[in-house]
């Protein structure tokens, strides 16, 4: 599949590699999991509001479903391709295993600019692209989420057009959905809630004082945002921030309720709002700070800047931020890499609290969900360093390590049909 030649892909691939020779995976299992179970490319004509017909073209992909509904997001973005979606899906499987959650990976996107579409346009994009994937997803098959270009909206049009499709409401056919159609408290800042909760355990373990870290946060969406709110609300001095166009550096630490005041409520471009110097993003992932969190997109922290990162600190919001080669590069200076898989699981984490509410038809206090959501992600962390140490391996491979073992074990018990 030549489509699944592409950067990110291989990048998963490596690490997968990498990992499996370390545990000595048996040969079989290691061909089957380097692969996505199943893959659906899908064309996705849509009216637009000039009455001209434009085709966009669509993914999903399922990694793997040995140990249940197979999970993971959907994202609207210009640079959607088999490759990435098919890298993600696998990335979601060993994030659902090493965090002890009942699913398997999967992952879908639209290759579309959504800021370029009226919300006519981009309701009906999803309503046909879920109407194209229908017999893929489902609550216990394959259940969707927000991504980068979506949200809890796109969520309630899949949701409502999944519904319509079997003729009654299918709250637990996706999850990030608004509250008033089955959503749950405390997902949207799931995924920063939980970057934050391991980045603590592991400020901990390196006995690195909070009230004199600094923090800077590569990507302002809902990831970045939300672990930029929290880590100054828990005593940080969040010292940088950028979007895509680039960032915001005060070394006395930025307001960051008052520039999300500005740049959420008011619609205010970061640069126009002028609360600290701009700087590119590649000055961002440069600066000298205690913590880093790249939460923007894959492979930002390569082997050509690697050298300059100067973090304690590297914290993976992001899905594939940092390249196998830099890995190296990190670890050799010392830095404590916490690796995407279990840094932004909150995200997955708080989905699957939301599923299981669904299903019960009882939903819970937001506290009660940031308890249990701190409770399996801090967990998680812990068994990740224990296996490092045990290992002699870094924290990404003892996190892929772990992730992949149960999976395995899962394959091994079922065995292979027919």
């Amino acid at each position: 599949m030549t489509e699944l030649n592409n950067p990110t892909f291989r990048l998963a691939v490596a690490q997968f590699e990498q990992a499996a020779a370390m545990m000595h995976l048996d040969p079989n299992l290691h061909e089957r999991l380097k692969m996505p179970e199943r893959s659906l490319i899908v064309s996705i004509p849509v009216r637009m509001d000039d009455d001209t017909v434009r085709m966009f073209t669509g993914y999903r992909v399922q990694h793997d479903s040995s140990r249940g509904p197979s999970k993971g997001g959907i994202r609207y973005h210009p640079d959607v391709n088999l490759g990435e979606i098919a890298a993600l899906a696998m990335w979601m499987t060993w994030k659902c295993a090493l965090a002890g959650l009942p699913y398997g990976g999967a992952k879908g996107g639209v290759r579309v600019a959504p800021k370029k579409l009226s919300r006519g346009e981009l309701q009906r994009l999803t309503r046909r692209y879920a109407t194209e994937i229908f017999p893929l997803i489902g609550p216990d098959k394959d259940v969707p989420a927000p991504d980068v270009g979506t949200d809890a909206q796109v969520m309630a049009w899949i949701m409502d057009t999944y519904s319509q499709q079997v003729g009654f409401a299918v709250p637990g056919s996706v999850t990030g959905k608004p509250l008033s159609i089955g959503g749950s408290l405390g997902r949207e800042e799931a995924t920063g809630r939980g970057v934050v909760d391991v980045t603590l355990e592991a400020m901990r373990h390196l006995r690195l004082d909070i009230e004199n870290a600094t923090v800077a946060v590569q990507g302002f969406g809902n990831v970045g945002s939300n672990t930029a709110r929290i880590m100054r609300e828990v005593g940080a001095k969040v010292i940088a921030v950028s979007d895509v166009t680039g960032g915001l550096y005060n070394a006395k630490g930025l307001d960051i309720p008052e520039l999300l005041r500005r740049f959420r409520g008011d619609g205010q471009p970061l640069r126009e709002t002028k609360m600290g110097d701009w700087i590119s993003n590649e000055e961002l992932l440069e600066l000298d700070c205690t913590v880093l969190v790249p939460a923007a997109l894959s492979e930002q922290i390569t082997h050509k800047n690697a050298a300059k990162v100067r973090c304690r600190i590297l914290a993976e919001g992001a899905n594939g931020p940092t390249t196998l080669d830099a890995d190296q590069i990190l670890v050799d200076k010392g830095v404590f890499i916490i690796p995407d898989i279990l840094a932004n699981s909150g995200g997955v984490i708080v989905s699957y609290f939301e599923w299981v509410q669904d299903a019960q038809r009882f939903f819970w206090k937001e506290q009660d969900i940031r308890d249990r959501l701190h409770e399996i992600i801090t967990a998680a962390f812990h068994r990740t360093l224990q296996f490092s140490t045990a290992q002699r391996a870094t924290m990404r491979m003892a996190a892929l390590m772990s992730g992949i073992d149960k999976v395995a074990q899962a394959h091994l018990a079922r065995g292979l049909f027919p």
